[in-house]
């Protein structure tokens, strides 16, 4: 069996969430194949023929798929899909669109969000927002699953010396387009590979106070995180979100800022090696998860770490 991993690249190297992919699909498999498709990006293939199990890389370079859209990536990924009995991919926003189309044209059935591989065909995945482990068996003839990123290590780079095979790109689908693209430059750790991560809630009670959190998140090198209910509330953009419709979380520290811990934000960072809550209110359920817990008044509490730091 044969597995093949969808690279998700910034064109000059792998992003992290496909390292933790690789160690899935090593899992299920004994070989691993690794897809790098984009537009000027033999530097990014590059970099993932040293990733240790891959053995090797197929290189599709074509302008249309610069842009990493869903259409023409789920028809390259067909195009090569023969031989393979397994087709991962993290479940980042970009895995999440690009595998049910996958899943569809092959007429599978893809497993989302797999937490381990318990055989090459049997999977648990979390359901209810992490209160219940499903175990799925999948008799399909071709498994189409995402990776739930945090719940496997990396893979080691720079150790592997796989062969980089350049293939034909496949007919570009015209149905679609990419209009524009807004992106917002950051000085921070990106969210969902960030070792730090402070997150505040609804406790901060404005967009004005989340500001509060800087100075620390900046002592720390830290990225900024958020709850549902501060971004509902406006408080911080979408993409601050952790949770179960948000972002997906692990890191070494995590410090949740008045975010009572609503079932499914912890399901989005419960897996964070050490958390720490400042929450006024002693039965908060963020508490449940803690590692450390400050009961108090954030607006004194946050301030004073920061400090602490300087």
């Amino acid at each position: 069996m044969t597995a093949l991993v969808i690279a998700e690249h910034d064109q000059h190297g792998i992003k992290a969430a496909t390292l933790h992919t690789v160690s899935a699909a090593l899992a299920c498999c004994a070989e691993v194949h690794l897809l790098v498709a984009g537009a000027g990006c033999s530097a990014a293939a590059a970099a993932a023929a040293g990733i240790s199990g891959v053995s090797r890389v197929l290189l599709v370079d074509a302008p249309h798929l610069a842009d990493g859209g869903a259409e023409n990536l789920a028809r390259q990924i067909l195009a090569l899909a023969d031989g393979y009995s397994h087709i991962l991919a993290a479940a980042t926003a970009c895995g999440k669109n690009v595998l049910p189309r996958v899943a569809a044209r092959l007429d599978v059935a893809q497993i989302s969000e797999i937490s381990q591989v318990l055989a090459p065909d049997t999977f648990a995945r979390p359901m209810y927002a992490g209160n219940v482990i499903a175990t799925v068996r999948s008799a399909d003839a071709v498994k189409v699953i995402t990776v739930r990123a945090t719940s496997f290590e990396p893979a080691a780079q720079g150790g592997g010396k796989a062969t980089v095979a350049i293939l034909p790109a496949s007919a570009e689908d015209s149905r679609a387009r990419l209009v524009s693209r807004q992106t917002v430059a950051s000085g921070r750790p990106e969210l969902s590979g960030a070792a730090i991560v402070v997150a505040g809630g609804r406790g901060l009670g404005s967009a004005e106070n989340f500001k509060l959190l800087d100075p620390l998140a900046d002592r720390l090198g830290a990225a900024i995180g958020a709850s549902r209910a501060a971004v509902d509330a406006g408080y911080v953009p979408n993409d601050w979100q952790v949770g179960q419709t948000g972002k997906i979380v692990a890191p070494q520290l995590y410090i949740a800022v008045g975010i009572s811990g609503a079932i499914q934000h912890l399901a989005g960072m419960k897996e964070s090696k050490t958390i720490v809550a400042i929450n006024k209110d002693p039965e908060a359920p963020i508490f449940a998860v803690a590692d450390y817990g400050i009961v108090g008044d954030l607006f004194d509490i946050v301030p004073r770490m920061a400090a602490a730091l300087a």
